[in-house]
C-alpha cells in the first residue's frame, strides 16, 4: 500500500486525486491533507479518509479545522507545516496539487526530502525548474506529472531513454476564445472565461487556459522535466483535445498520447507507475472524432503565450516575474478590477521593468515574487 500526502487537497485536481484513491482502497493510504483556507472541506476529506495530519495554511482557520476533526488526527497550521509534512518518514509520494507560487516550496522540500513527487504545480517548475530538478537527482527523489501535457510526454518518452528527441509538441484547446476577434477581448467577461469548451478546471488555471499562458508554463516546465532546449518545444492548437502532447524521434517517427479529457487519467497514472491500473474510465471512440484538426496558434491573440516562450527563452528570473504578474493580474480579472485584454499587457509591462538576473538564487525566489507582485499591484493601482 503506497502512502500519499496530498497538498491542495480541496481544489480541482484534489479532490479527484481523493476521488482515485476512494477507487483503489487496497492500494493507496492517504498519510496527510493539506489546505490553503476550506477548512470545512479539509475536515469532510479528514473524516472520510482518516488522515494522520491535514495541514491548514491560513492559520486563522486552526481552530475551527481542530475542532471539526477527530482528536486523533494532527492538526497543523501555516506554510510551513505543509513543508514539514514533506519530509515525514511515513510518506512516500506527494501530490502537490497546490496552485500558483504557493506550490513551491513543498515541491522543493519533497524533493530534498527524497519522495516521489506526483506534480500538478506546474509553477514550481516555471519558477525553480533547474533547481528542483538538481535536487531531485540528489535526492534519488522521481518526479511524475499530473499536468496533461506533461503527463503525455511522459508516457510518449517511456522506453526510449537511449533515443533522441528531435521536438516535443504540446497540444493546446485554444480555449474559449480561439476563434474571437482581437478586439472583442475587452468585452470578456469572468463567466466567459471561466467557460473552457474541453476541461473543466479552478478559476485561475481556466483563465490561463484562456490567455495561453497556461500552455507558455507548459513549455517552460517541460524544458526542465524532460531536459529540452526552447528551439524542441512548440505548441500546436489542437481543438478536439484528443491528441495531449506528442513526442518527434530524430528518426522522424513521432509517438502521441491520446485519451479522453479527464484529469483521473494522469492523476492515476502518477500515483501508480510504473503499472497501470484497470478502470471503469470513460474510452476514447474515434469514430466521435472522424477529424482531428491542428494548426499554429494566433500570437496576437494569444499574447500571454508569447510572453511565456520569450521568457524561457531568456531565462534567469524572467519566469518567475511573469508568474508573479500574472497571478496577481488574474486575480484582479476575477474581482472585475480589470479587463479580460489587460491581463497580458500587465504581464509584459511588468517584464519590462525588471532588472534581468541570469541565475537567481534559490534563496531569493520568495523576495524576487514579493517584489514583482508588488510592483503589479501598484500598477494596476
Amino acid at each position: 500500500m503506497k502512502k500519499l500526502a496530498i497538498f491542495g487537497s480541496t481544489g480541482s485536481i484534489g479532490t479527484q486525486a481523493l476521488e482515485v484513491v476512494s477507487e483503489f482502497p487496497d492500494l493507496f493510504k492517504i498519510e496527510a491533507l493539506s489546505a490553503d483556507n476550506n477548512w470545512k472541506l479539509l475536515a469532510e476529506q479528514a473524516i472520510r479518509f482518516n488522515p494522520s495530519t491535514v495541514a491548514i495554511a491560513d492559520s486563522g482557520a486552526f481552530n475551527a479545522l481542530r475542532k471539526a476533526v477527530p482528536k486523533h488526527i494532527e492538526v497543523l497550521a501555516g506554510l510551513s507545516s505543509i513543508t514539514e509534512i514533506a519530509h515525514y518518514p511515513s510518506i512516500e509520494t506527494v501530490l502537490n496539487a497546490i496552485v500558483g507560487f504557493a506550490g513551491l516550496l513543498p515541491t522543493i522540500h519533497a524533493a530534498k526530502a527524497g519522495k516521489n513527487i506526483a506534480l500538478a504545480n506546474k509553477e514550481s517548475l516555471v519558477i525553480g525548474g533547474e533547481f528542483i530538478m538538481q535536487l531531485t537527482r540528489e535526492s534519488k527523489s522521481q518526479i511524475t506529472p499530473i499536468d496533461s501535457e506533461h503527463a503525455a510526454i511522459f508516457q510518449c518518452l517511456q522506453g526510449e531513454e537511449n533515443n533522441t528527441v528531435e521536438k516535443v509538441y504540446l497540444t493546446a484547446s485554444g480555449g474559449p476564445f480561439l476563434d474571437y476577434p482581437l478586439n472583442k477581448l475587452k468585452q470578456v467577461s469572468v463567466a466567459d472565461a471561466l467557460k473552457h469548451p474541453s476541461w473543466k478546471m479552478g478559476k485561475k488555471i481556466s483563465i490561463d487556459s484562456a490567455t495561453m499562458l497556461n500552455k507558455g508554463f507548459e513549455m517552460i516546465g517541460a524544458q526542465w522535466l524532460f531536459n529540452l532546449k526552447p528551439n524542441q518545444l512548440e505548441v500546436l492548437i489542437h481543438p478536439q483535445s484528443v491528441v495531449h502532447s506528442m513526442v518527434q524521434f530524430t528518426d522522424g517517427s513521432i509517438k502521441a498520447q491520446l485519451g479522453p479529457t479527464d484529469m483521473r487519467l494522469p492523476i492515476l497514472y502518477a500515483l501508480s507507475y510504473p503499472n497501470r491500473l484497470s478502470t471503469t474510465y470513460n474510452r476514447l471512440n474515434f469514430l466521435d472524432y472522424p477529424e482531428l484538426e491542428f494548426s499554429k496558434p494566433n500570437m496576437a491573440l494569444f499574447q500571454n503565450l508569447q510572453l511565456a516562450i520569450e521568457a524561457m527563452k531568456k531565462g534567469g528570473n524572467m519566469p518567475l516575474v511573469l508568474n508573479a504578474a500574472n497571478e496577481v493580474a488574474v486575480d484582479a480579472f476575477l474581482q472585475e478590477r480589470i479587463k479580460f485584454s489587460e491581463i497580458a499587457h500587465i504581464n509584459e509591462t511588468i517584464l519590462a521593468k525588471t532588472s534581468y538576473l541570469s541565475q537567481p538564487a534559490p534563496e531569493d525566489y520568495i523576495l524576487l515574487h514579493r517584489e514583482a507582485v508588488k510592483m503589479t499591484l501598484a500598477l494596476i493601482g
